[in-house]
């Protein structure tokens, strides 16, 4: 099965690893990671995003030993519009997050109008941090939290 899925990834936490292990779960893996006149068009909030090629060797490292443990292959490839490489005909899923799902129905609006095969989506939960909201980019870049949902000193309530 060819999986597709993508994102700025800025920075790479656990709420894309559990993307990622979802979708070599499924088959071998496409990354569209988003371009960088792309990436600030994308955010929820207005922020600094590193450059196209740092995230991309940030996203190689990350998928990388997981593309290893789950015996599959993966590439990454630039996306420049939102609905990206998915409305491709060789692609059989996709996997979102709650936030991206609509995204994933209008590719497969798209898919429908150019004679091809739905995508089967594939949604996966948030990742609660420490706190109990969910992990994000930009509460790590906020210094809330770390990439794996661990309050930041600032941020650990006070036990004394």
């Amino acid at each position: 099965m060819q999986v597709a899925l993508g994102g700025t990834f800025d920075p790479v936490h656990d709420g894309h690893r559990a993307l990622f292990e979802r979708a070599f779960e499924l088959g071998d893996v496409t990354v569209g990671l988003t371009s960088d006149d792309l990436a600030p068009e994308t955010r929820h909030e207005p922020r600094q995003v590193r450059s196209f090629e740092d995230r991309r060797a940030a996203l190689d490292a990350e998928l990388e030993p997981l593309a290893a443990a789950y015996g599959r292959d993966y590439e990454i490839r630039r996306l420049d519009e939102p609905t990206g490489i998915a409305t491709e005909p060789q692609f059989d899923a996709i996997v979102v997050s709650p936030e991206t799902l609509a995204g994933a129905e209008r590719i497969n609006e798209i898919r429908e109008k150019r004679g091809l095969d739905p995508l089967r989506i594939e949604m996966v939960d948030h990742v609660p941090a420490e706190d109990g909201e969910r992990i994000s980019s930009t509460r790590i870049i906020r210094g809330e939290i770390d990439r794996h949902g661990n309050l930041t000193p600032e941020q650990a309530p006070d036990t004394e």
